[in-house]
């Protein structure tokens, strides 16, 4: 279903990206497959939501540990890259930045509990990294790209505002259901385990986004190339190290990223090219995924 998902959106985007004739619909179609993969988002967390409890929600050894790694590498980089003038070089570690400080992504506790892993490990480490995150992005971005002239509360503002609301308002509505209506939290519990085809529509949109991103960055073979290693570096790092630091939880967790958000924030307050290592990584991350999944049927 990942790769077929992969294909789909990928394809979807070609046809209108070579078909003048509905470019007239784009100033509707691309909010509309950018707010709708929001609301996959949510109805993927909500149903993670309704499987545990809030008393669920810990702080671990191995979230301090995957915290440590993904900001430290963060913070490493951006000063690496601030001792550098404009260029390829820079262009690839601001890449390598935005993967490792991006969020974890909603569909993470979904692959997760599929494998076996700890679905209220996972759901608390999304929380987590959205929170430094919303913090930490901001007390960087005026130092890499000093041509945007907002404070740091505005970024802070933006940035709680895109990932809060898919974040918050799930949890309460689940949690609001298994605190007063016992017969649906039951019944949803029963579905849960289906969001995973969910999943397979978020990703979907995820790679219209992400093929509208490569085809309008005018980059060349050689930056696509460039882009490409240092996406499937990021990816392999971030789940080779998340194995060794918490097994499957906290792998599917470092791993799997929130690709959307990153090339949201990549193509607005970064290089607008750093965003094709969002959708690049959306892909080597769901491959993987598949690789996994099949191999846990197996």
């Amino acid at each position: 279903m990942l790769p077929g998902a992969i294909v789909l959106g990928t394809t979807l985007y070609i046809i209108y990206h070579f078909s003048p004739g509905l470019h007239a619909y784009g100033s509707w179609l691309h909010p509309l497959v950018s707010e709708g993969q929001r609301v996959v988002i949510a109805i993927l967390l909500f149903f993670q939501f309704v499987k545990i409890s809030p008393h669920d929600l810990k702080f671990t050894r191995w979230h301090l540990k995957a915290l440590a790694f993904q900001t430290g590498l963060f913070l490493s980089l951006t000063g690496c890259v601030l001792f550098l003038e404009p260029g390829p070089v820079r262009m690839l570690l601001e890449c390598a930045m935005l993967c490792f400080i991006c969020p974890t992504a909603a569909a993470a506790g979904v692959i997760t509990d599929k494998l076996g892993g700890d679905l209220a490990g996972t759901v608390s480490y999304v929380v987590i990294i959205n929170v430094a995150a919303t913090f930490l992005i901001p007390l960087v971005i005026p130092l890499v790209n000093p041509s945007a002239q907002m404070g740091f509360w505005t970024y802070v503002a933006y940035i709680a505002w895109k990932v809060f609301p898919i974040l918050i308002l799930p949890a309460l509505l689940a949690w609001l259901i298994r605190y007063t209506t016992h017969r649906l939290q039951r019944i949803l519990m029963r579905w849960a385990s289906d969001s995973f085809y969910v999943w397979g529509v978020g990703l979907t949109l995820a790679m219209v986004l992400a093929t509208r991103a490569l085809l309008l960055s005018g980059l060349g073979a050689w930056a696509i190339a460039g882009i490409v290693a240092v996406s499937v570096l990021c990816c392999f790092v971030q789940f080779f190290t998340g194995r060794r630091i918490g097994g499957i939880t906290a792998g599917q967790t470092l791993g799997q990223k929130n690709t959307g958000f990153l090339i949201w924030l990549g193509y607005n307050y970064m290089t607008p090219v750093t965003s094709v290592a969002g959708g690049l990584y959306a892909i080597w991350q769901n491959l993987f995924n598949s690789w996994e999944l099949y191999q846990k049927e197996k």
